[in-house]
């Protein structure tokens, strides 16, 4: 079972999902305090704070190029990956477009 500790406004985070989502893994999230220095339970269970932080069956991998890395290396891409990656742009491009509306 993959684990991911993040936070929902990591840039890191939103990759590592967008990636996990191409490659067809569940996982389950775990939110983490917004503070660093309140994320007590990564603290005492991996001695570390920093998100993304990926647990797979007993191996930890912290950072979005490291989780990154390792997911391309354990798991092969869906079928419809390139249409994931489509849908994410061009939401990404229509929120980049509200947000510029409103300014």
């Amino acid at each position: 079972m993959l684990i991911l500790w993040q936070t929902e406004w990591c840039r890191g985070s939103q990759q590592i999902r967008q990636r996990m989502t191409e490659l067809g893994v569940d996982l389950v999230i775990r939110q983490v305090a917004a503070e660093p220095s309140l994320r007590y339970e990564l603290l005492s269970r991996f001695n570390e704070t920093s998100v993304p932080l990926l647990e797979a069956d007993g191996l930890v991998v912290v950072g979005t190029d490291e989780i990154l890395a390792w997911l391309d290396a354990h798991y092969e891409e869906r079928e419809d990956a390139p249409q994931h990656r489509a849908r994410a742009e061009r939401s990404l491009e229509k929120r980049c477009a509200e947000l510029h509306a409103h300014v």
